[in-house]
């Protein structure tokens, strides 16, 4: 007979971590991951409120003083992930390894840069974990149907602000003609400028037309970009039904999974245990 294995302290070290850090459906990870998303909103809101000024100048070592436990903490669960994991390289080199080393490296560059502090707030990223916290599967499903519409849509989309962008470009250059230096188109790129703001509806109001004719041009413009501004999301839109379409369930087919095969007098999936439909 083969003799079991024992495990050293460190082994039982890291499994600890690891259930307490990746353990979604355990009581110690559940909590661990609420108290994460806690210090997570915590950070970002000091960083929010240190660049008031007003508060800065009264609370300032107070923000310096809990940004650095923060990120102190930070810097020990992003060490504790990679010791916990089995593939440390596949954890740094993933999606939530790098916002999770984004996340704790402005504070150490402030010795360096003073303000690249400010970018901690790219914590914020940290709360995308919310979806795998919660274990709604159903938020990430319908996430990745959004993801596979805007990939299918991107050619005419793409197509659609080349388009746009010689519009900004022929429109700016026939206001440069119009209007008068002294009324703020002092040359091209800046007609331009004014036309894609006028077109997205902005309006910044800083460049105006004084000219009939150009107030006449500005409101065609204006038109136009309310159209405009309805043409991506409805390309998005067509391809998120296209795709709905596409994926419909067969006849008993459970609504989670989309299992088909069960008996007639199932009620349950076989596979994933959801009610279904009959």
């Amino acid at each position: 007979m083969k003799e079991k294995e024992c495990k050293t302290p460190y082994d039982i070290f890291r499994q600890r971590i690891n259930i307490i850090i990746h353990g979604v459906n355990t009581p110690a990870g559940r909590l661990f991951d609420i108290i994460l998303l806690f210090i997570i909103l915590l950070s970002v809101v000091l960083v929010m409120l240190e660049s008031v000024e007003t508060l800065d100048i009264v609370y300032h070592r107070f923000f310096i003083i809990s940004e650095w436990v923060i990120t102190i903490f930070f810097s020990i669960e992003y060490i504790l992930r990679i010791i916990s994991t089995r593939k440390p390289l596949k954890y740094i080199f993933s999606f939530y390894g790098i916002i999770d080393l984004i996340s704790i490296l402005p504070m150490y560059l402030s010795f360096f840069v003073p303000s690249s502090k400010i970018l901690t707030v790219v914590r914020a990223l940290r709360l995308l974990r919310l979806f795998r916290i919660l274990n709604l599967v159903q938020f990430s499903g319908q996430a990745s149907q959004l993801k596979l519409a805007i990939n299918a849509s991107r050619t005419k989309i793409i197509v659609f602000i080349y388009f746009v962008f010689i519009i900004s470009i022929l429109l700016g250059a026939v206001m440069y003609v119009v209007e008068s230096p002294e009324s703020g188109f002092t040359s091209i790129p800046t007609s331009i400028y004014w036309c894609i703001v006028t077109l997205t509806t902005v309006g910044y109001g800083d460049i105006a037309p004084i000219t009939p004719l150009g107030k006449v041009i500005a409101s065609f413009i204006m038109i136009l970009g309310y159209g405009i501004i309805a043409v991506p999301t409805g390309i998005v839109t067509a391809e998120l039904a296209s795709g709905s379409k596409s994926k419909k369930l067969l006849p008993g087919a459970c609504p989670k999974c989309g299992t088909s095969d069960h008996r007639n007098t199932a009620e349950f999936c076989y596979k994933c245990g959801t009610t279904l439909e009959n």
